[in-house]
């Protein structure tokens, strides 16, 4: 019964990002055909093949052949949605061109997931997080200890495309109940970092830091890991000034905050290169004087949230994840009993399902979609049209730092108009990062402990589609804002919830930041493998639950556009830690070893990793055949020891070749010979990229003041409905008595609500 219920898609994906699109389409209710070529997909072979596949049916189709094709145009023509990846080139005018499949069925919402651009510009084009870190930046924005670029040894920003994928397709398909018409929804690797590191996509150029040196832990003394007096880790998140005052306190290092050296502003000043290396080592060797259990107990005596740093191993057996549905155990028709990662976004009225396994290998029998009622056909011509899939929803954004707002923002993007509501002193997280994750909002400030700040909140839901808070557990009880209580304000409305640990279990009412959760799920362990565990500079859990919520919030919508009504919608930061560690947590008898780092992890081999060269870094990825890709290496001249050489001289002479070549000579000769190679490139080098400028990946910030400064562009492509250019993020209160006034208060009640000290306003 889940709230894609009689929806059909058809999955003719690839690779990690596409099939887990559609793997959340399958979890909840879409009927979900997997187009696989005969004798089944090569991938799979993967590990996470039974936790992205889970759900679906299979069948096997030669696209090549005439009969395969007219199978294949046969579900096409009762298909609601088809999804493909690969470049564009390899796809226009095969069976699977985007544009064709649109063309031949207005109805059908045609989902593209290309892996970088609509090319890519790597030898065979095949999808790789490894290279899409190296070309976008992201793996020289990692902490590291030496400046190097970063090999992450979890594929996250194909899972945030993936995740990202599946959301673009929901809002395609909401605005699809209004119009009656299809569109094609291009969401490329690009867009996947875009959302993923959003924080890195708002810069000033010429204030750019560059190098990641010294980072591994973490930049901020008061947010970042260390080791405690028994050899154990734990991550101190002390990032709110409440918080700081908590941590210094415990720690006995209280008079940091008042050291002359800090001046006015000892927490800025601990961040400058002057000051952040002796306060670190304060801090540092006051928890070496106590074991860690003994600080986690004091930590959490005082309510100050910190991270143990556990192995990933067993994060799938920890009782929180059993508690709020994120461990499934499937019988797997190719590798037997499973335990994978359950469907991380809960609505509570159409609730998910994962516990149908992956399907069998097709054997080539013909399949055909389960029927359905009827439905009629939305009047065609009345959707939206430009201003994005969600032009005329309205959301209400109750989010702070991260994670919330994002949420809200990325339904900005789809065209939601958002209204940011605040406390009078703001998001605590007003500063570097805000600009990034309130993008397209509108601030209002309001006092909702105050009853008259609730009944103006509750005038506001009256006309709100969405509403969206990651507030602690027990707070919106306590404000008395909670579903049932905006309910009897609008009982259509769709709330969205944020926590980091869910509802229920033994953690359910904890509070949680995403490096808690890289902590405590084995994400920062695995990473550092037998080093020390690594800090990721992504917040990954943050931004992969903004786009889980705003999947549940477009799924929520869908239904209530169907005649089903409003919802509660929920996830968590602990269900987006399991789930983008999918490929490694699933567990089966026989299945190979998960990936591991260490200290400026660089790769799995010589194949396989960052190579520097004489003015940088090059990402390699051979695909297929390790003699093949000898062999090509050798004949481009790049190895030049014989193919009959051992492993370590083969190795030793790649690397000799590549240190003394430029980098994008590198890149060129590795590409022309086969091996798929990317440049290692940092952010400041994004801007003078033509491909990502025609692309619209980063754009001049044009705004009074800005000039050097660069911000994201839309962060999806829709072919009928194409994105608004969202607003820069708002100042505190910036449109307090413009969003009053247009839900009906008067000038003399709003000056009422401000003498009173209940609303806030500019200045």
């Amino acid at each position: 019964m889940g709230a894609f219920r009689h929806v059909r898609v058809l999955d003719c994906t690839t690779g990690v990002a596409g099939p887990l699109a559609a793997m959340l389409l399958a979890d909840h209710g879409a009927d979900v055909i997997r187009v696989e070529p005969p004798g089944g997909d090569p991938g799979r072979a993967d590990p996470g093949h039974p936790l992205w596949n889970r759900g679906k049916r299979a069948v096997a189709l030669d696209l090549e052949h005439p009969s395969g094709r007219e199978d294949l145009a046969r579900l096409l023509a009762g298909a609601d949605v088809c999804a493909v990846s690969g470049g564009l080139s390899s796809l226009t005018g095969t069976a699977l061109d985007p544009q064709a499949l649109a063309g031949a069925n207005p109805t059908l919402v045609v989902l593209h997931v290309p892996p970088y651009l609509d090319e890519a510009p790597w030898a065979g084009g095949a999808e790789s997080d490894a290279l899409l870190s190296a070309l976008t930046g992201a793996a020289l924005r990692q902490g590291s200890t030496t400046g190097a670029p970063v090999d992450d040894v979890y594929p996250h920003l194909l899972v945030q495309q993936g995740l990202w994928a599946a959301a673009a397709v929901a809002a395609a398909l909401v605005e699809r109940q209004g119009s009656g018409r299809g569109q094609v929804v291009t969401v490329a690797g690009i867009h996947g970092v875009m959302v993923a590191a959003a924080g890195g996509f708002n810069f000033d150029a010429s204030a750019l830091s560059g190098s990641s040196a010294g980072r591994a832990q973490g930049a901020v003394p008061y947010y970042r890991l260390y080791r405690c007096g028994d050899g154990e880790w734990l991550f101190l998140a002390a990032l709110i000034p409440r918080f700081t005052e908590l941590a210094f306190g415990v720690l006995g290092v209280a008079d940091l905050l008042t050291d002359e050296r800090l001046g006015q502003r000892p927490r800025a000043a601990m961040l400058s290169p002057e000051h952040s290396g002796w306060v670190t080592e304060r801090i540092a060797e006051a928890f070496l004087s106590r074991p860690r259990d003994e600080w986690l107990d004091a930590f959490a005596a005082a309510g100050c949230p910190v991270g143990p740093v556990w192995q990933r191993e067993a994060w799938l057996d920890h009782p929180q994840l059993a508690a709020i549905g994120m461990r499934v155990e499937l019988d797997d028709p190719q590798r037997g009993p499973v335990v994978v990662p359950g469907d991380p976004v809960v609505l509570t009225a159409t609730p998910a399902s994962a516990s149908r396994p992956a399907p069998a290998v097709p054997a080539g029998e013909a399949i055909g979609w389960a029927d359905r009622p009827d439905v009629p056909p939305a009047p065609a011509g009345s959707g939206s049209g430009r201003g994005g899939p969600l032009a005329g929803v309205r959301v209400l954004d109750l989010g702070a730092i991260i994670a919330g707002p994002f949420a809200a923002s990325l339904l900005g993007a789809l065209g939601a108009e958002v209204v940011k509501v605040e406390p009078l002193a703001g998001d605590s997280f007003r500063g570097p990062g805000f600009a990034a994750y309130n993008r397209g909002q509108r601030s209002v400030a309001l006092d909702l402990s105050d009853e008259r700040g609730r009944q103006v909140l509750l005038a506001l839901v009256e006309t709100a589609d969405v509403v969206v808070d990651n507030y602690r557990p027990g707070v919106l009880g306590r404000l008395r804002i909670g579903y049932d209580d905006l309910c009897l304000a609008n009982p259509e409305v769709v709330t969205v919830t944020i926590t980091g640990f869910g509802e229920g279990g033994p953690l359910g009412n904890e509070p949680g930041f995403d490096p808690v959760l890289q902590a405590m799920s084995g994400m920062m362990a695995a990473q550092g493998g037998d080093d020390e565990p690594v800090f990721f500079t992504v917040p990954v859990n943050d931004v992969a639950a903004a786009a889980a919520a705003a999947f549940g919030a477009c799924a929520a919508l869908f239904h209530r556009r169907r005649g089903g009504g409003g919802q509660r919608v929920w996830t968590s930061l602990a269900g987006m830690s399991a789930l983008v560690q999918g490929r490694e947590l699933a567990r089966y008898r026989g299945r190979p070893p998960a990936p591991s780092g260490g200290r400026d992890h660089p790769g799995s081999g010589p194949l396989d990793r960052f190579h520097p060269v004489s003015d940088g870094w090059v990402r390699i990825q051979a695909d297929g055949d390790e003699e093949d890709a000898w062999a090509r290496l050798e004949q481009a001249g790049l190895v030049t020891v014989g193919t009959d050489a051992g492993a370590r001289d083969r190795a030793e002479a790649l690397a000799r070749s590549l240190a003394g070549m430029p980098r994008d000579s590198a890149v060129n000769a590795l590409n022309r010979a086969g091996v798929a190679a990317a440049a290692a490139r940092r952010t400041a080098e994004l801007t003078a990229d033509p491909a990502l400028a025609a692309y619209r990946v980063l754009e001049p910030d044009r705004r009074p003041g800005r000039e050097g400064w660069w911000t994201a562009g839309p962060p999806a492509r829709f072919s009928r409905t194409p994105l608004p250019d969202l607003a820069p993020a708002p100042g505190l209160a910036e449109h307090s008595i413009e969003v009053l006034g247009g839900a009906g208060l008067g000038e003399e009640e709003i000056r009422a609500l401000v003498d009173a000290g209940v609303l806030g306003v500019p200045g």
